[in-house]
């Protein structure tokens, strides 16, 4: 498949090395990647675009949990943005939501305004949106090139059906970009089923960490994450992926 995207998220300079030696094409560069990411430091990203060569789009996102933001956060979703441009960053990974489930297309607007020539993602707040076609419709307005999504499912092959409906609706008007639980097994079924050329992986892996000393029963964060197991994306799983991509129709 000659036109296909293979965008993988990273969250540390390791896993940016790993995801381009397997043959991603573009990175999706976040912090805390095991609560589903958050914004990079400036520092984070200048130390990935020493390391790679493809393009990078930045995650904004000041906080874990939902899309519907205060006037602060807001505030710091425009500084990132104007930041990561002033840096060069390829895109921006981005979305507000209205409490009703809607998108914030005032402060959409402004959002784009501060992206400026950077490319715009719409990230999986698309995914606990009230309307998918709506929402769509009103990113392809608002010039916004890509929507991240999983289908509004749990991973993008339970939500295939809806992917391949939006896929066909979107006529090449906006990139469906499939993301969530994609991994090189089911790829060939993802494309099948949905007619998608753009997808979105991790291809993370557990490694252990080299602490030798390790004091137990001190949880740092969420309950049930261990401190001491790390996620690195795996350069082989990318390559896998790039491979069947690759030979694809």
């Amino acid at each position: 498949m000659k036109d296909y995207m293979l965008e993988i998220c990273v969250d540390s300079v390791e896993s940016a090395i790993a995801a381009q030696k397997g043959g991603a094409k573009r990175l999706e560069l976040c912090s805390n990647l095991i609560i589903g990411g958050t914004t990079p430091t400036p520092s984070l990203y200048l130390a990935v675009r020493e390391a790679v060569e493809i393009d990078i789009n930045v995650l904004i996102r000041p906080r874990f949990g939902d899309f519907c933001y205060t006037e602060a956060e807001f505030g710091i979703i425009r500084r990132d943005i104007q930041t990561y441009r002033e840096l060069g960053a390829n895109g921006v990974v981005i979305g507000i939501l209205r409490p009703e489930g809607i998108l914030n297309t005032e402060n959409m607007q402004i959002l784009m305004k501060e992206a400026g020539e950077m490319a715009v993602t719409l990230h999986r707040a698309f995914d606990v949106c009230r309307d998918p076609f709506a929402t769509m419709e009103e990113s392809i307005c608002l010039g916004i090139q890509t929507i991240l999504t999983s289908g509004q499912e749990s991973s993008a092959l339970a939500g295939a059906k809806l992917l391949q409906k939006l896929e066909a609706r979107a006529a090449g008007r906006i990139q469906i970009l499939g993301g969530a639980g994609v991994t090189p097994s089911n790829l060939e079924e993802l494309r099948r089923r949905t007619g998608l050329c753009q997808f979105h992986m991790s291809g993370k892996k557990v490694i252990d960490s080299e602490m030798t000393f390790r004091k137990e029963g001190v949880p740092m964060g969420l309950p049930g994450l261990s401190e001491y197991s790390i996620w690195r994306t795996d350069e082989e799983e990318i390559k896998k992926a790039a491979e069947i991509l690759e030979r694809m129709d």
